[in-house]
């Protein structure tokens, strides 16, 4: 059996009768009934407000305002009726009571007795508020005491828009007086301006000299300070040659005198030199020998002679060299020691040339310090005199110079200084296309939900006679699929001819709608394989936890947190999402990630369903032979 010939048996099974047919067709239009009705008894109710009973009582006794005697609660009464938001009924307080007790009235407004008197106080030493007061009666309706609200704060905005024209009129009267005194006093401050300028010049001037004194002195006192000390390091390096100048002149003199002896000892030999060769020769003789042989000793011995007397001169240079050295070095250490005790001097006078220099930097600096805070007192009086005339003109400025028609049209923008424009990057066009996708959403689920009252999850003939769990599945799917995608087509038409609510992209919308119709079969089908009857029961919690967290009225973000995550998790609140986008024309990009999630989901459900059909057709357990809880 292929998979077309097992839906068209269940086709046939389920119009096999006229009591089948009609219960068929009722299930259809199940989707229908739910999301069309509510859809359309909820179409624009904020175009029917002005059909709401509302009781307005007025018991302001009046009061004088800016010396006119004024009722300002029958004037905000006489433009609330006039203006026919609501349903107004002009009664006394007992009326009002009684309508609201009995539910001829949904809400009830009261202006006090003292209303145009407390106005009135804004003026006094003793400001109070007026009071409104909003009666309600949730159990007429809840939501009557919510619109009464935004009623009430309507009032509110009227009366103060008309107060604060008026008192605003007041204020920049007394404005503009004010700007005639700014003016006068602005014109006092520049001539005082003038001659503080006057007077920061010439201490500037002083400030000028006096720092520029200071800076010369503490300049003298850096050059005495560093004269002091190269000088001071001048004497103490020359007392350092003079004393190196006397040991080298002592070394001299020592040097000298030995050079001496060594000449004179010197002297004294070349002097013994003829004796001696006499002597020589003389004792040769008296030996014998013969002349020739002393000649010739003598010969031997001459050269001798003639070495140490060259030797004798150069001793005798060398001697003379030292004298002389010696002389030079204690000619030096003379000219030190005088050199030493100059510097020594010098330092004495450059130290105290520094001393001096110090005391003068500091009376310098200290000239210098008073005359800076002189010319900064006075610059300071300067500028506060400026800051006082530049307040005093900018002041002025700021005033606005007017004459009375524009200073009216002021006070009418004071009232009411804003202007408020929406700016939507999409929007639904009434309260009913707001709701749709939400509540197309739901119909699917509901219309699914109640055709598996009558459809056969799966065929226990298929099973039987097949081994092939995907066909099985398959077929078991598509016929609730189907008649799903009927379900979402006439819905469909509801919305877009029976009450007329726009599509930025129809074709797209109804596509959505199918395809969340074909998910939603296939978790019904999957829930139903695996538990039974159990199953639909289970298909009605899943129902029930996606009508709270798909954030088809409130944004889902006002969800306590479990629900948060729910709402991440199930399919409704992404065929929600994706109607919207299509719907009014929003980012067509969320549309591709909503069809991603329900396909993931659509998928994950027919395998499911698969693994279940599998098992049935490969085993059965006692579960299986046990009879439904439910059903």
């Amino acid at each position: 059996m292929k998979v077309p010939q097992m839906i068209a048996a269940e086709f046939r099974r389920l119009t096999s009768t006229r009591m089948a047919v009609i219960a068929l067709i009722a299930l259809i239009a199940v989707p229908v009934l739910y999301g069309g009705l509510y859809l359309w008894a909820n179409q624009d109710p904020y175009a029917k407000l002005a059909d709401i009973p509302v009781a307005l009582v007025v018991d302001d006794d009046g009061a004088t305002i800016n010396g006119t005697a004024r009722n300002v609660g029958h004037e905000v009464a006489d433009e609330l009726v006039s203006d026919a938001s609501f349903q107004w009924h002009v009664v006394d307080d007992e009326s009002a009571t009684a309508g609201l007790d009995s539910g001829d009235y949904d809400f009830a407004v009261e202006i006090s007795a003292d209303f145009s008197e407390s106005i009135a106080s804004i003026t006094t030493d003793q400001p109070r508020t007026a009071q409104i007061l909003l009666r309600t009666n949730d159990a007429n309706n809840y939501l009557a005491g919510t619109i009464g609200t935004q009623a009430v704060e309507r009032i509110r905005a009227t009366v103060a828009e008309k107060i604060v024209r008026e008192g605003g009129l007041t204020l920049l009267d007394a404005l503009a007086t004010i700007r005639v005194d700014l003016a006068e006093a602005a014109g006092g401050a520049q001539q005082l301006v003038d001659g503080l300028a006057t007077a920061q010049s010439g201490s500037a001037q002083l400030a000028s000299g006096s720092a520029e004194l200071a800076s010369g002195t503490a300049q003298l006192q850096t050059g005495a300070a560093q004269l002091a000390d190269g000088t001071a390091q001048i004497a103490d390096n020359l007392v350092a040659l003079r004393d190196g100048a006397g040991q080298v002149a002592d070394g001299t003199a020592q040097l000298a005198a030995v050079a001496d002896r060594v000449g004179a000892a010197s002297a004294d030999a070349i002097g013994l030199l003829p004796q001696a060769r006499a002597d020589i020769e003389a004792r040769l003789v008296a030996a014998g020998l013969p002349p020739e042989e002393v000649a010739a000793i003598l010969a031997e011995l001459d050269p001798v002679g003639a070495k140490l007397t060259e030797v004798d001169q150069r001793v005798q240079t060398a001697v003379g060299d030292v004298d002389r050295l010696n002389a030079g070095a204690g000619q030096v250490a003379a000219g030190s020691a005088q050199l030493a005790d100059g510097a020594r001097t010098a330092a004495d006078g450059a130290a105290a040339l520094s001393d001096g220099a110090v005391t003068a930097a500091e009376g310098a600096a200290q000239l210098s310090d008073g005359a800076a805070q002189l010319d900064g007192g006075i610059g300071r009086l300067a500028g506060g005199a400026q800051t006082l005339q530049s307040g005093l003109a900018s002041g002025v400025a700021q005033l606005p110079d007017t004459d009375q028609p524009t200073r009216e049209r002021q006070a009418a923008t004071l009232s009411d200084p804003v202007d408020v424009e929406t700016s939507a990057v999409t929007k639904a066009s009434n309260y009913g296309a707001g709701l749709a996708p939400f509540f197309a959403a739901l119909a699917g689920w509901i219309g699914i939900y109640a055709l598996f009252l009558i459809v056969k999850p799966i065929s226990r003939r298929a099973v039987t006679a097949l081994h092939s769990p995907i066909r099985v599945t398959v077929a078991g799917w598509l016929t609730p699929a189907l008649l799903g995608a009927v379900q979402m087509a006439a819905l469909f038409g509801i919305l877009a001819v029976a009450l007329g609510f726009g599509f930025a992209h129809p074709l797209a919308t109804l596509g959505i709608m199918v395809l969340a119709s074909f998910t939603y079969a296939a978790i019904i089908l999957a829930l139903n394989v695996w538990f039974g009857s159990v199953g639909q029961f289970l298909g009605l919690v899943l129902m029930v936890l996606q009508l709270v967290t798909a954030g088809g009225t409130f944004p889902w973000q006002t969800l306590p947190a479990p629900l948060a995550v729910l709402h991440h998790a199930l399919p409704m609140g992404y065929v929600v999402d994706a109607m919207r986008q299509l719907m009014y024309g929003g980012d067509l990009g969320r549309v591709w990630a909503d069809i991603t999630v329900l396909l993931v989901w659509l998928g994950g459900a027919l395998a499911l369903t698969a693994l279940g059909v599998t098992r049935m057709t490969h085993r059965r357990t006692l579960r299986d032979l046990q009879p439904s809880l439910i059903g």
